[in-house]
């Protein structure tokens, strides 16, 4: 298939930028460049939004629960973790993407804002977002969640963030989850899959180069990484929970996301796989600029629902 003419007509939106050169940018910078978050029109409504401090040793990290429509008491809970490559974005830059999966679900969303590399590299974001899962089971009463059932999602570096979650979880004592929600998820810190030959010239939004600066704020030396970094690597993957794993046809991610749901059936963990005919990296948090997105939403945000009922 060919590119969506919606994620076209989006792309070509930058043409008139000149592209982003990692070798000299500052971090700084880059934040900057990609701080504001994009919406049009109003935000979706949701019952309650709620900004939040969770309290950990020796920090604290922000977080927002979205509380859906017509939630009921002690609605499920998600815990989320945004993407922007472990160096970038924030709760602000994917609330219309939480707003979203929160109505698709049923189940609350509580989005964590953990530490960004490189002031905190690998392991402390991963730290974050797993005692940020412990602090919601904790304290699920006082959030007006069900403690009991739990899940995790993110996107892109946010979906790697969410992955090693559940196996952190799984090591860990719990807390339990139902479900892992994985949109195209950085798996690896190989450049040479066939879809980073394919999609990774920046014609489609991410690049190699961007792959290799955020991997670069992360590990530092990718040439070994650890297997809750590059998650791909992980030499066990049983017992995790169930899995919805979507991929974009014109992403340089795409193989490696595909790659981690084939492990993670060899590990006899029920996975539902899905990718996305002519969509692009981002794509989940893009639908408003790309209607065609939506339908994506509302399949995992189903997925999500039936594993949490």
């Amino acid at each position: 298939m060919t590119l969506n003419p919606q994620v076209s007509a989006f792309l070509g939106m930058f043409e008139q930028f000149p592209p982003s050169g990692y070798a000299s940018i500052s971090v700084e910078r880059y934040r900057e460049l990609h701080s504001v978050p994009l919406q049009i029109g109003p935000p979706l409504e949701v019952e309650r939004v709620e900004d939040l401090t969770i309290p950990l040793e020796g920090r604290s990290l922000g977080a927002r629960l979205y509380v859906p429509p017509e939630a009921g008491a002690s609605p499920p809970v998600t815990l989320f973790y945004h993407g922007g490559g472990w160096v970038i974005c924030s709760l602000d830059t994917h609330d219309s993407t939480c707003r979203a999966l929160a109505r698709a679900s049923g189940s609350a969303v509580l989005s964590v804002d953990y530490r960004l590399a490189p002031e905190t590299p690998f392991p402390g974001p991963l730290d974050d977002c797993y005692e940020a899962l412990r602090w919601a089971r904790a304290n699920a009463s006082s959030l007006g969640v069900d403690g009991e059932r739990i899940a995790v999602a993110g996107d892109s570096a946010g979906g790697n963030l969410a992955a090693a979650v559940a196996i952190r979880a799984r090591d860990g004592g719990g807390p339990p989850l139902r479900h892992q929600l994985l949109l195209y998820p950085v798996t690896d810190a190989d450049f040479e899959t066939g879809s980073y030959s394919e999609n990774g010239n920046g014609d489609y939004l991410l690049s190699t180069e961007a792959m290799r600066w955020f991997w670069g704020h992360y590990v530092g030396d990718t040439a070994n990484p650890d297997p809750l970094a590059a998650i791909l690597r992980h030499g066990d993957l049983s017992g995790l929970p169930p899995a919805t794993l979507q991929v974009a046809q014109y992403d340089p991610l795409r193989d490696e996301g595909l790659a981690y749901a084939e492990a993670l059936k060899a590990a006899v963990v029920p996975v539902e796989v899905e990718v996305a005919p002519g969509m692009i990296h981002g794509y989940f948090s893009l639908f408003e600029a790309i209607p065609d997105a939506q339908p994506y939403i509302d399949r995992a945000g189903a997925r999500l629902k039936e594993a949490l009922a």
